[in-house]
């Protein structure tokens, strides 16, 4: 497979929205700006649950986004969802087939 995406559906703690919204806005910003093989971070919110999330991501390949688990904006991202999370994170591994060329 070439590229990889993520699609991430998490839930947060109505307390701790503001909390992961700060660390959610780290992860992403610094995955685009300082990993060469992260060419998108979205962070969507659903338009009928405000504590529902997706996390969009695409990586150049495995290794890539091996890579973003070794970067210190992914460390601060795990600390700050131990505490705003509820319940399971759900993720779905995909290929992106279109279009075919994000760099």
């Amino acid at each position: 497979m070439g590229m990889k995406a993520l699609l991430v559906s998490l839930h947060v703690k109505p307390d701790k929205r503001d909390q992961f919204l700060a660390a959610a806005q780290d992860d992403s910003t610094c995955s685009v700006r300082d990993e060469p093989g992260c060419f998108r971070f979205d962070v969507l919110e659903d338009a009928a649950d405000p504590n529902h999330f997706i996390f969009y991501e695409v990586y150049r390949d495995d290794a890539a986004f091996a890579d973003h688990a070794t970067m210190p904006h992914y460390a601060r991202w795990r600390a700050a969802a131990a505490e705003c999370l509820d319940g399971q994170v759900e993720r779905t591994d995909t290929g992106v087939l279109f279009p075919a060329n994000y760099s």
